[in-house]
């Protein structure tokens, strides 16, 4: 088995490394010049932005040459799954794979303009996070289907959200708008942890460019806390329990 993860808090890592096989990041996997996946099971772990996918993870999916007889594909999230599962499977549609199974593990939502990073780290115990996981490793080892139903009332969500919310959420100059404070020590822990290299450190200072994938990484994994949006629900920093800052800049750099 074959996973191929995206990830920025350390979540889509862990619930990777749950689910178990060889994992694969999709930032460096982007990096080449073919990408070729064959195994007879192969999924994809990401987030959802804005119920939206990641940038990077629609990319990657009209690029990869996947030979499979299970695909699957597991999102993770802090409200909701359903309309990124729908844009999930319409690619994967027009890329001619058979999504057999695909799910959500609720989670954190580390949307720092909306939302509290304190309050949602104290919400994790009711959303038992391990239960959801261990019922999907078992669904996956089972080969079981959850097959994504395109109902023409989750199409009209897919459509909506696609023109109204999400442009207004996330685009790739998001982070042309970041500030970077005095805390700054030019570590650099910023640009190894951005899996679109979007980030150049240099005496001079942190400079941002226009192709963001609106991750946070470099927000959340900053040692000094120093990056920061225009506008933040609250002040702390989140990175998944069971990842360290080395996991991520093995993953993204």
């Amino acid at each position: 088995m074959t996973i191929c993860y995206f990830t920025a808090s350390g979540n889509c890592l862990y619930v990777a490394r749950r689910i178990g096989g060889t994992l694969l990041s999709i930032p460096q996997l982007m990096r080449q010049e073919k990408i070729e996946i064959e195994d007879d099971a192969v999924g994809i772990v990401c987030p959802v932005y804005a119920v939206e996918l990641p940038f990077m993870i629609v990319d990657f999916m009209k690029r990869a040459d996947i030979k499979t007889d299970y695909f699957f594909f597991i999102l993770t999230c802090g409200y909701g799954y359903e309309v990124s599962l729908g844009h999930a499977e319409v690619i994967a549609r027009e890329r001619g794979w058979d999504l057999k199974y695909g799910n959500g593990v609720f989670m954190v939502d580390n949307y720092l303009p909306f939302f509290d990073m304190a309050e949602e780290i104290s919400k994790l115990p009711g959303k038992n996070v391990e239960g959801q996981l261990d019922v999907i490793c078992a669904d996956i080892q089972a080969r079981k289907e959850r097959r994504v139903n395109l109902t023409t009332e989750l199409k009209e969500q897919m459509a909506f959200y696609h023109k109204n919310h999400a442009p207004k959420v996330i685009n790739k100059n998001m982070a042309l708008d970041y500030t970077v404070n005095d805390a700054c020590i030019r570590c650099g822990i910023c640009a190894k942890v951005c899996p679109a290299n979007n980030i150049t450190v240099t005496e001079d200072g942190v400079r941002f460019s226009d192709h963001c994938e609106v991750c946070y990484a470099c927000l959340h994994n900053c040692p000094q806390h120093a990056i920061h949006l225009p506008k933040e629900a609250g002040t702390k920093q989140f990175r998944n329990e069971h990842i360290t800052l080395a996991d991520i800049i093995k993953s993204n750099e």
